[in-house]
């Protein structure tokens, strides 16, 4: 009988074209079975030996009555469990919501009431916050999974080991069919609302941006790759993870991103490609392992999430002479990839964000959504098959953010004349002081220049007079002394007067989140009262 209806046509030949996130292993299974696919602690998995974990884990999931559509929590530092189940649940239809293992139990209760989700997965040590939230949120819990873990605590008997659930069932293939239109995941935003939202992604999003990403960052079978930013997170996860697995590299979990034993693991692994933050960057460059270690193996230096001070960026060329610079922008909304800076456009394009990648377009607009013209500052937005579907029961948000045919970042940036965007700041971060704006990424910039600065925060605090003062929260380099009159000097030298911060503020470090983010908003309320008077 032929179908009359692009659906009836859809479903038909559903799985001639299946691209599913399951099926990105399967194709990388089939060509590179022997290929390391995974070290993790004393682990080493070819794609042959991960292939058939997924599988096992997928059909006890899928025997237990996790099924097409079950919500399910992770709640984790990294693992290798962690990327196991991340195809797992891929392969049954059921929706993983990776969530931030730093997070209180009354935030992640919400996430667990708000997700609707009914399976629960987490190492020993954070079963219990699991728990607690569940019960404060109210939800029905079906199932509950021990990662990483043969045996149950006495403690925790209500939770099923998976290493121990999963060992006598089949490496074959589950027999399941996915829709790649289906959501795959839903991440929730670490944002400035009192509620973070959740951006659901589809199968078809994430195979898409790994389309762009292993294009954009030039990934080869042959890369070794380091992953030690939470997998929680989407940068590690669909940026680095997913898209290397597609290609057929080498993974190299590591459960926390710290400098000393990133540093080990690139000399010991012979690793070649790292993604971090600037943050983290600076902090390895900082370490006094950075120049005892043997780094030469790491050809591909990728950061994002933040802008990286061009100072910064100099430093990592004279010390790291083998490797290439990378610069990835983006948000979790397009999953999370938008523009990428190539090696060979680091020195003519200094703080740029470089071009849209191969499934993104991109526009500066002004506040009625109408393009400007190179050279303005204006929001930038895209158009990419890499945005999300929507925000979960949140339509207004969601059609907020896609207003005009067009994904709006709150970002602000400017584009210049070959297509290149530099992005100036958040919309939120620009500084209001005397009835003019000050971008805080270019006091920020300044500020790096002055040697014994390590790093530097750039905020506005509540002025009588000025409004909003701008305000630098440094670090100073270690066994370095600062004062504010020599930085104000520093200052004078490079920016205009209503630039000049208003006060220099000297701390140990700057608060971060679990992905290396500096949490401005955390310094605004410390530091609130700075510009009042009597303060």
């Amino acid at each position: 009988m032929r179908p009359e209806t692009h659906s009836e046509w859809h479903t038909l030949y559903r799985s001639v074209r299946s691209n599913t996130l399951g099926d990105v292993l399967r194709r990388s299974r089939a060509r590179y079975p022997n290929q390391l696919a995974f070290v993790y602690e004393a682990e080493r998995l070819t794609y042959a030996d991960f292939d058939a974990r997924v599988n096992q884990t997928a059909h006890a999931f899928l025997e237990d009555g996790v099924k097409q559509g079950s919500t399910v929590a992770v709640f984790s530092r990294n693992s290798l469990d962690f990327a196991v189940v991340n195809f797992a649940l891929a392969r049954t239809g059921a929706i993983m919501v990776p969530v931030n293992f730093m997070l209180s139990v009354s935030e992640v209760a919400y996430i667990l009431q708000h997700a609707e989700v009914d399976t629960l997965l987490a190492p020993a040590e954070s079963a219990a916050t699991l728990d607690a939230a569940a019960a404060e949120a109210g939800v029905d819990i079906h199932h509950r999974y021990l990662m990483e873990a043969d045996i149950a605590p006495s403690a925790l008997a209500h939770w099923t080991p998976l290493r121990s659930r999963r060992s006598s069932c089949s490496t074959d293939e589950v027999a399941h069919e996915v829709d790649d239109r289906d959501v795959a995941h839903i991440l929730y935003t670490s944002g400035t609302e009192s509620r973070p939202k959740g951006v659901m992604l589809t199968h078809a999003n994430l195979v898409a941006e790994y389309v762009s990403m292993m294009l954009a960052g030039r990934h080869e079978p042959s890369d070794i790759a380091i992953h030690a930013l939470p997998l929680y997170h989407s940068a590690q996860l669909h940026a680095f993870l997913g898209p290397l697995v597609y290609m057929g590299a080498t993974g190299i979990i590591l459960p926390q991103a710290t400098p000393q034993i990133i540093l080990e693991t690139i000399e010991r692994e012979r690793a070649t490609l790292l993604f971090a933050p600037p943050t983290v960057w600076i902090a390895m460059l900082r370490h006094p392992d950075f120049d005892q270690r043997d780094l030469s193996s790491l050809r591909k230096c990728i950061y994002g999430a933040a802008i990286m001070p061009v100072e910064v960026q100099k430093e990592l060329h004279r010390r790291l002479p083998g490797a290439r610079l990378w610069n990835m922008y983006g948000q979790t909304e397009v999953a999370p990839l938008a523009t990428g800076l190539s090696p060979e456009d680091h020195d003519r394009k200094p703080g740029s964000v470089g071009l849209p990648t191969i499934n993104v377009e991109a526009r500066i607009v002004d506040d009625d959504d109408q393009p400007v013209p190179a050279g303005t500052l204006g929001e930038i937005v895209l158009r990419t098959p890499h945005a999300m579907l929507g925000y979960l029961k949140e339509p207004e948000k969601t059609a907020e953010a896609f207003r005009n045919g067009w994904f709006h970042t709150g970002d602000l940036g400017v584009m210049d004349e070959e297509g290149y965007i530099t992005v100036i700041d958040r919309k939120k971060d620009m500084i209001k002081t005397g009835g003019v704006n000050v971008a805080s990424s270019e006091v920020e910039e300044a500020i790096y220049q002055h040697p014994g600065v390590s790093e530097v925060a750039v905020i506005g605090v509540p002025d009588d007079y000025w409004m909003e003062a701008v305000t630098a929260v440094i670090v100073p380099k270690p066994g370095v002394e600062l004062n504010a009159a020599d930085l104000e000097a520093h200052c004078r030298e490079r920016l205009g007067k209503f630039k000049i911060p208003k006060h220099f503020v000297f701390v140990e470090s700057l608060p971060k989140n679990p992905s290396g983010k500096i949490l401005k908003r955390a310094l605004r309320d410390q530091f609130a009262n700075l510009g009042k008077a009597g303060a």
